[in-house]
């Protein structure tokens, strides 16, 4: 299910990738483990080069911090000693088993007739009324960016739309302004949504 194109990207920049990226966490972070107790497990998709599962682990959760690219993993416990692991999005089988799920800038990989799928499967390893964030490059139809990386673009109604019918509601959704790894600022939603 994963894109090639997008993972050996991924593989092959890892050093030049993780290292273009200041070391502050993602803007939205702090307020989102603010809905979370001390010591809350939380499994991190795409964890990239680890700066926001640093931030996480400081905080005192039980992370769980995951990316499908051996390369980025390598990295991400290099830097911060996470022991981070390999998983990718189509792997991810577990049951109630979060408070929350952190995906920062990967689910716009997902290609849209997947992205269902890896919705249900986010929902279903969180505990009820567990907290999931994740933010998209909006746009009207899945693409490709000058890296050759696969996005998913979407609307931000067909996106809210696919999170309810995996059985989420939205407790918000906020649209910003942002730069891409490929140097293109375009607008971007972050949700924060809750499992029913």
């Amino acid at each position: 299910m994963a894109d090639a194109a997008t993972l050996a990207f991924y593989q092959e920049q890892a050093p030049h990738y993780t290292m273009s990226f200041g070391q502050a966490p993602s803007r939205h972070l702090d307020r989102f483990l603010g809905h979370l107790q001390s010591g809350a497990p939380i499994l991190e998709l795409g964890c990239g080069g680890g700066r926001d599962s640093a931030r996480m682990r400081e905080h005192g959760f039980d992370l769980d911090a995951t990316d499908g690219t051996p390369a980025m993993v390598r990295k991400a416990n290099e830097r911060f000693d996470l022991d981070a692991r390999v998983m990718r999005f189509e792997e991810l089988d577990a049951e109630d088993a979060y408070d929350a799920v952190w995906a920062h800038a990967c689910l716009l990989h997902v290609e849209r007739t997947q992205l269902p799928a890896v919705l249900s499967a986010i929902c279903r390893a969180l505990k009820p009324g567990g907290w999931h964030y994740a933010n998209y490059k909006l746009g009207d139809g899945e693409g490709r960016d000058r890296h050759g990386r696969l996005h998913n673009f979407p609307s931000a109604d067909w996106l809210e739309t696919r999170y309810c019918e995996a059985g989420f509601t939205i407790e918000d959704g906020v649209i910003y302004d942002g730069e891409g790894a490929d140097g293109v600022v375009r607008e971007w939603i972050a949700l924060t949504v809750r499992r029913r």
